[in-house]
């Protein structure tokens, strides 16, 4: 068995083992070392190999998906291996022959099918890469990403600029390229920073004509032409993905798509660094909650939630398309009853695209059958109840699909499957009585060994005189007893010992037989097997006649998904208060009363409200090269006084009007944008040799090379991480090309207030400012955005409320003072010569208030005992005491 194991092994060296022993799949060696110290379980021994004991450890085959979840996360890979004859065929070559063994699998992180293995409401996709040189300074890469849990197949072409954008929209578990890709220095590290598994390939996976041959013989076809125009990159990197499909599922087929081309020209760019920005799909710190996503995310159903996050990755440019989804969330605005009518019918709806999966690959059970049932009969009702409204065009389309569903397949799921369904069908019981006449007659025959055998457990247990004695049955011992450790222990010694034969010992359990429990194991097996077998083949036959009806519970599933997330904003929408945009080809950018949706969501829950805030980048699109383009805002103001919140909210507010969403704010005029670039926020990148400040430049040089009139770019704080006059005069130019090259709408957030005095020379420059008091020396930030330019940033007082020690406060005070009253042309040298180091300067004494006429006129009244007329001429004299 040993040699096996090793021969299996070898032929996968990068995974994990699960060797099939009976109902464990054991790990031998380091597997079950890396195992033992990811999943926490015990590491035994068994046997020796080259004089050394062999290290082993194991998971039960019911508990399986548990471990495999656990060791996936860990970032491993797991081969599955099982026994692929009857033990009872291995006996007939000989007593010491070995049962035969296969993997059958290979378990990756892209490549899961498993609902206790995935993310109910996030894609499961895998993403194969190739590259063909475009000339000899340049490559073009081909991508295909492959959802093998829904069927999703689609292909990209970008070159090396546009790929970190592409993988950061896609957020793939897995990335699949040929060695000689990956050792390239530069790709690998920038694959590494998507945090996906990377798995490489062989030459033998091939390109060309070998990937072009691989997708005509998966497909059965004897040309691509069918499948729309595909570059070669897209054909290499789509051979590419079959052959890593095949790879993994050995024998087991999954039913894919075919291959759809994307074009990325039609949907708004956003780069890696700007998702992580605006904390779109996750926040900094890499969770959910707390992102634009689980705001704006109150789908009902898990194909929903992953149609809602593609649409966030990928906000549309089209207008046209945009206003088509406008008008279907305007439709369940208007109509609240129907709107909560849909959404309470699709939370009982389950996810057909990835039952429908599992049973292609034949790992489907029979609630993956129920799944199907009970999604058909809802997507009918839906649809009708749809159609009765007369919607607009996207929902009218999809109640189409919905409301035209054939039942015959649903209604027969339902006339065959039983009321509660186990998971897995090898468990059987899930044909419902009366389905099939000749089951029932065996199920007769075989309940009847049932009691039987319940009676033979009764007897057992008082023999045995304990409550926890079981009869059991499995595949590998057939029936057995089973006792707890301590009670195993008193049925191998006399007098039990005669009736009870052993059999097993595991590690908190052992397990036994007798000579009746044999004889009546013989009698049932056959009538047991049989009733097995037969609804297993009634489970293959109704399996089959859902593959059958693949495409039309595809097209169902996706349009319930789409109802579900128009639905979804329809209902954030109202319960948020949030208006409809108008977005179109124009160069406008006006938004009236503007929130920041993630923000005002976190101060609601806490009963407070959000300052809303005006913004217009509005542009021109004209000959006139000096007035054409969009408008720059320099925003200055003091930190903590809402700058960032002000510039991420409206970043947000255009993704959310170009996904179709209304937005939150009392209006909005929004010209469609090509680009979305954000810079927002400090950090460093220490393995790659970067500090925040080449971070800074790098992202600010990738913005000014791509950033066009129908960007919107929002910049914070460029410059900040240098001397003064370096990050000014870096701040300055960038501000410039802005304004003449790139000609975006953009938002430019600075403390160096030197800047706002550009907009006297560039007529697109306008100033806005963060409104703050100062009240008895406290600064007071009311979060509201006016026009003009603040004459002071209050770091003093930030850093006071930050907690710095009073002497360090003081100090900066009076460095501060002297900073104010010196020229600031003069030499730095002669004013850090003035001031002494960090000489603490003496108290200041209070001085003593001058006496305040208008406070002590004030006091004299008593207004309960005034007139009318007393009141008034109290108060002309306290306006004539106050100008004095």
């Amino acid at each position: 068995m040993m040699a096996q194991y090793l021969e299996i092994k070898a032929a996968n060296p990068r995974c994990l083992l699960f060797y099939r022993m009976g109902d464990f799949y054991e790990l031998f060696f380091e597997d079950a070392e890396i195992a033992s110290r990811s999943l926490g379980i015990v590491l035994t021994k068994r046997g020796k190999h080259l004089g050394e004991d062999i290290p082993m450890c194991g998971v039960p085959i019911e508990r399986s998906d548990d471990y495999l979840q656990r060791l996936i996360a860990s970032g491993h890979r797991v081969a599955v291996c099982e026994q692929v004859e009857d033990p009872a065929e291995a006996r007939k070559r000989g007593p010491k022959s070995v049962v035969r063994r296969d993997v059958v699998r290979l378990v990756t992180p892209g490549t899961l099918t498993e609902e206790r293995l995935l993310e109910p409401g996030r894609a499961n996709l895998f993403v194969a890469l190739s590259r063909q040189r475009l000339n000899e300074a340049n490559w073009l890469f081909g991508l295909a990403a492959v959802d093998i849990s829904t069927g999703v197949f689609e292909v990209f072409e970008t070159d090396v600029s546009g790929l970190a954008a592409l993988l950061a929209r896609l957020e793939p578990r897995e990335i699949v390229a040929q060695d000689a890709l990956l050792a390239d220095e530069g790709l690998a590290r920038l694959l590494k920073e998507t945090g996906a598994s990377i798995t490489p390939l062989g030459r033998a996976s091939g390109e060309g004509a070998v990937a072009e041959r691989r997708l005509l013989a998966f497909y059965g076809v004897a040309t691509l032409d069918g499948f729309g125009p595909l570059t070669r990159a897209e054909i290499n990197a789509a051979g590419l993905a079959v052959a890593y499909v095949e790879r993994t599922q050995f024998s087991a087929r999954p039913r894919l798509s075919h291959p759809s081309r994307a074009q990325i020209q039609q949907t708004m760019q956003i780069d890696a660094a700007t998702r992580a920005s605006l904390e779109l799909a996750r926040t900094l710190a890499g969770q959910r909650a707390g992102s634009l996503l689980a705001t704006l995310d109150r789908t009902a159903t898990p194909p929903g939630a992953r149609l809602l996050a593609e649409w966030l990755a990928a906000p549309l440019r089209d207008s046209a398309k945009i206003v088509a989804r406008q008008d279907a969330v305007a439709f369940f605005v208007e109509d609240p009853i129907l709107r909560n009518d849909i959404r309470q019918s699709l939370k009982g709806v389950p996810d057909m695209m990835r039952a429908l999966g599992r049973l292609a690959l034949e790992r489907g059970g029979p609630r993956d059958l129920a799944a199907l049932r009970d999604g058909l009969f809802a997507a009918r009702d839906c649809g009708l109840r749809l159609q009765a409204k007369n919607p607009p065009y996207l929902l009218a389309k999809a109640s189409g699909f919905q409301a035209g569903v054939d039942l015959t397949l649903p209604q027969n799921l339902g006339a065959a499957l039983a009321d509660q369904l186990p998971l897995d069908r090898r468990d059987g019981g899930f044909i419902r009585a009366v389905f099939e006449a000749r089951l029932d007659e065996i199920r007769a025959l075989r309940d009847e060994s049932r009691r039987v055998v319940a009676a033979l457990q009764g007897k057992y247990c008082e023999l045995a005189e304990t409550r926890q004695l079981k009869i059991k049955h499995n595949n590998f011992l057939g029936y057995f007893i089973e006792v707890a450790q301590a009670q195993g222990e008193k049925l191998l010694r006399p007098p039990l010992d005669a009736t009870f034969i052993h059999r097993q010992t595991m590690a908190d359990a052992m397990r036994f037989s007798t000579s009746e429990l044999a004889e009546l194991a013989g009698k049932i097996a056959n009538a047991a097997g049989e009733a097995l077998a037969l609804e297993r083949s009634l489970f293959d036959l109704l399996a089959a006649q859902s593959q059958a009806r693949a495409a039309e519970i595809e097209a169902v599933a996706k349009a319930l998904a789409a109802v579900d997330v128009l639905a979804a904003l329809a209902e954030t929408a109202a319960d948020a208060d949030w208006v409809r945009p108008k977005v179109d080809e124009s160069l406008d950018f006006e938004i009236i009363g503007g929130r920041h949706p993630v923000v005002e969501e976190a101060l609601r829950s806490r009963g407070v409200a959000f300052v809303p805030n005006d913004c217009d980048l509005t542009g021109k699109i004209g000959k006139d090269r000096a007035r054409s383009g969009g408008k720059i805002a320099v925003v200055t103001g003091p930190n903590m006084a809402g700058k960032s919140t002000f510039l991420r909210q409206n970043a947000l507010i255009a993704v959310l009007a170009q996904i179709g969403s209304f937005v939150p704010a009392k209006k909005a005029r929004i010209g469609a944008i090509d680009r979305l670039f954000s810079r927002v926020g400090a950090s460093d990148d220490l393995a790659r040799g970067r500090s925040t400040f080449m971070v800074e430049m790098v992202e600010t040089a990738s913005i000014l090379n791509q950033a066009s009139e129908r960007s919107l770019v929002i910049l914070d704080e460029i410059g900040r991480g240098t001397a003064t006059y370096d990050g000014l005069s870096i701040a300055w130019a960038v501000m410039e090309h802005l304004h003449e090259s790139n000609r975006a709408r953009a938002l430019f957030a600075t403390h160096f207030h030197e800047l706002t005095h550009l907009g006297e020379r560039l007529p697109r420059l306008a100033n806005l400012c963060m409104r703050v008091t100062d009240w008895n020396g406290e600064v007071v930030f009311l979060h509201e955005v006016a026009k003009g330019a603040a004459d002071r940033s209050y770091g003093v007082q930030v850093a006071r409320l930050a907690g710095l020690p009073p002497n360090v406060v003081e100090r900066a005070r009076h460095i501060l003072a002297e900073l104010e009253q010196t020229d600031r042309r003069a030499p730095v040298e002669r004013l850090v010569a003035d001031l002494p180091l960090f000489a603490v300067p003496e108290p200041r004494v209070p001085v003593p208030a001058k006496p305040d006429s208008v406070r002590a006129a004030l006091d004299a009244l008593n207004p309960d005992e005034m007139t009318p007329r007393a009141a008034l001429d109290a108060l002309y004299a306290l306006k004539k005491a106050a100008e004095s």
